[in-house]
């Protein structure tokens, strides 16, 4: 009797976590009880229901997309206590905020409700709901990528908890089989999302491109260079995206929002926040600044890096690229910028790096040709031949790998990149001495272990 009341206090607490939200997507109000099958009446509830989905990612990114990303790679330094200092001397444990998986299950719970709800709503035009649950699709993908880069194995849930009889104590997925659903939700978003709404929500909601974006970074993640290839085409080819042509157009694709370069935002105002500016340019020293491998690694006369942080200093003390070049650091208010999660320029260089691994002069020569393109914008010399990128930087492929730290410097990519391509652990070993593949995944929260008697502990941290 016990466990059922403790199944059925959970499943309404889920129910509840469905946001409902006005036509705006970034002006959402909570409601705070209500059946999710009762709610999802009218296309205006299915609507509302996707857009508590973008609601619940502002939360999963507007921190942890640069602790995941960054906080445990080399472009970055801290003179800091806390998060920041624990990831960056890779002394996590399951007592870290980052380590806690809570708010990517909350996003994927509203994006189950909305997957089994919304073709009730449709079911007299059965193709009429296929966008938004494409959308709904897409971003429990997103969460599920995260969640696997991040932890390794973790529970798959494709349907929301709608009844006492349904087990809420998971045990863990293979990770394979979560990439695969991971594939199968993108598919059926770049089939069935909108090519483009014709306003600022084509880079602050999931279109085809978004679809096709995210699916090139998940067969790159899984080496699957051909697939990679094909996908990425498709980006490359809407004309949603192309490249900004000036430094100045650069510094605001992460200051503005909403460029042409941009794929998928994670969108943020005056209301809805992020800690951008605690992260990067707060107080006498922001929680990661650049650190000195990083400012050693760029090439001289690099356009990019006066709009990354101040050149002028020997020791910055802020980052400027999301808050914008010269900006005060003792301004404590709120940011509001968009976190830019995928564009193009990050697209182009997966592009370029499949070619490479599947080689053939042909080949080659475009991913010269996407790689210069990267280049020449900022002001550095093309290399006219595989040799000349291999001259400098030993091969052709990490070549690729430096150009993406550069151009995609502290965007949340870094570290991903590293663990990917197999060099986390050589490059990482000198500065924190991380040497066993087990730790490369983060630890399972104690919050999470507490609540859930099935789950276990990665096995690096037991």
């Amino acid at each position: 009797m016990k466990m059922k009341y403790i199944k059925l206090t959970v499943a309404i607490i889920l129910l509840f976590q469905v946001v409902a939200c006005t036509d705006n997507i970034l002006d959402k109000s909570p409601v705070s009880s209500f059946s999710a099958e009762g709610f999802y009446k009218t296309k205006s509830d299915a609507q509302a229901g996707v857009y508590g989905i973008y609601n619940a990612a502002q939360s999963v990114f507007r921190v942890n997309f640069a602790y995941w990303g960054e906080g445990r790679a080399d472009n970055v330094q801290t003179d800091q206590s806390g998060e920041g200092l624990i990831l960056m001397q890779n002394n996590l444990s399951e007592s870290a905020s980052s380590a806690d998986w809570s708010t990517l299950y909350r996003m994927i719970s509203r994006a189950n409700y909305a997957i089994k709800y919304i073709p009730d709503v449709y079911k007299d035009d059965p193709g009429g709901g296929a966008q938004l649950i494409g959308q709904a699709k897409a971003l429990r993908a997103l969460a599920y990528f995260y969640l696997v880069r991040v932890w390794g194995d973790v529970p798959l849930i494709t349907e929301p908890y709608t009844s006492t009889d349904q087990d809420i104590f998971v045990t863990k997925t293979d990770k394979e089989q979560v990439l695969d659903q991971i594939e199968q939700d993108l598919t059926y978003a770049a089939t069935n999302c909108v090519e483009k709404f014709n306003n600022e929500k084509d880079r602050i909601m999931v279109t085809q491109g978004t679809a096709n974006a995210l699916l090139t970074e998940v067969y790159m993640w899984r080496h699957k260079y051909s697939e990679a290839v094909g996908s990425s085409q498709l980006v490359l080819n809407n004309p949603l995206y192309s490249l900004v042509s000036n430094m100045d157009d650069w510094g605001k694709i992460f200051t503005d929002g909403y460029s042409k370069e941009s794929i998928f935002e994670v969108g943020y105002n005056d209301e809805q926040t992020n800690l951008l500016r605690v992260l990067y340019a707060l107080g006498s020293y922001a929680i990661y600044t650049p650190s000195e491998k990083f400012k050693a690694s760029y090439e001289s006369g690099d356009r990019r890096i006066p709009y990354v942080y101040d050149t002028t200093l020997s020791d910055p003390k802020a980052i400027w690229k999301f808050l914008g070049k010269g900006v005060n650091d003792e301004d404590p208010s709120k940011s509001h910028q968009d976190i830019v999660l995928i564009r193009l320029a990050d697209i182009m260089l997966l592009r370029a790096e499949a070619l490479t691994q599947l080689g053939g002069a042909e080949n080659i020569n475009e991913a010269l040709n996407l790689l210069n393109k990267i280049r020449t914008r900022a002001g550095l010399p093309a290399f006219n031949t595989e040799q000349e990128a291999a001259d400098k930087y030993g091969d052709l492929e990490s070549a690729i790998l430096h150009e993406r730290s550069i151009e995609l410097c502290f965007e949340g990519h870094r570290w991903f990149d590293l663990v990917r391509t197999g060099r986390a652990i050589s490059t990482m070993q000198p500065i924190n001495g991380l040497s066993d593949e087990g730790n490369l995944v983060w630890p399972i929260s104690t919050n999470v272990l507490n609540k859930n008697p099935n789950m276990e502990q990665n096995d690096y941290y037991k």
